[in-house]
């Protein structure tokens, strides 16, 4: 994610801050520490992509809910195709 400046995969209160600034609606500090806490599941300071997502969009909008679908999907791996591999005497249980 672009604003995700520390890579953990949250949304802290200085990557909202720029996203806010790059979209022309700065705000101040206590505004974001209000906002973050109205979204945050969790307690903190920082909120996840599907929080975000729930505050921009709604919690009962469809958009919300097949992006949700889409993300899930993407997470899940592949299910390998073909015959599966040799194993050894020694691997079998």
């Amino acid at each position: 994610m672009e604003f995700d400046l520390n890579g953990n995969g949250d949304i802290d209160i200085m990557s909202l801050k720029r996203m806010l600034e790059k979209l022309g609606v700065p705000k101040t500090h206590l505004e974001l520490k209000k906002l973050i806490g109205e979204v945050s599941s969790g307690s903190g300071e920082t909120f996840s992509y599907p929080d975000f997502l729930r505050m921009m969009l709604g919690k009962r909008s469809a958009i919300l809910k097949m992006i949700l679908i889409y993300e899930k999907k993407a997470q899940e791996r592949e299910k390998p195709t073909g015959p599966p591999a040799k194993k050894a005497i020694s691997e079998l249980p």
